[in-house]
């Protein structure tokens, strides 16, 4: 390691934590959470396919380009609660509603390989799809 590594790792990291407080407000708990879900809703999607013999590559990019359309969005929601009083109940909303769909999606790719799921993770998604102002869904 020579002596400009830990320079360019403080202006790594300086440069992520600006552009993530212009895109998103802060780097939050539930952007975190989102960030989990999203990678492995594509895990569990890949697996799936693969046990299934669906497995293709431009449904795979196909993946990716709506994960990252999934950030995109929740940037839109950003910039629009700045324009409404940056309270981030737009911002909060979206994340709650992605949330939602990747853990729902999560448990549909798990049961096409056959992993049981609890209940209560079923009872989560109602949750989060209440808490992003959608109607539950006792059909879940």
């Amino acid at each position: 390691m020579d002596e400009h590594t830990p320079q360019i790792i403080k202006m790594i990291a300086a440069s992520f934590g600006a552009v993530t407080g212009y895109l998103y407000g802060g780097w939050t708990t539930m952007l975190n959470a989102l960030l989990v879900l999203v990678v492995a809703d594509f895990v569990t999607g890949w697996i799936a396919a693969w046990v299934r013999g669906e497995l293709r590559s431009m449904k795979g990019y196909i993946g990716i380009a709506k994960k990252v359309g999934i950030f995109i969005v929740i940037t839109v929601a950003h910039m629009i609660d700045g324009v409404l009083g940056d309270m981030h109940y737009l911002r909060d909303a979206v994340v709650f509603f992605y949330l939602a769909n990747e853990l729902l999606s999560i448990i549909e790719n798990t049961g096409k390989m056959g992993v049981p799921m609890p209940p209560v993770l079923t009872r989560a998604v109602a949750a989060l799809q209440e808490k992003a102002g959608g109607k539950k869904d006792d059909g879940i």
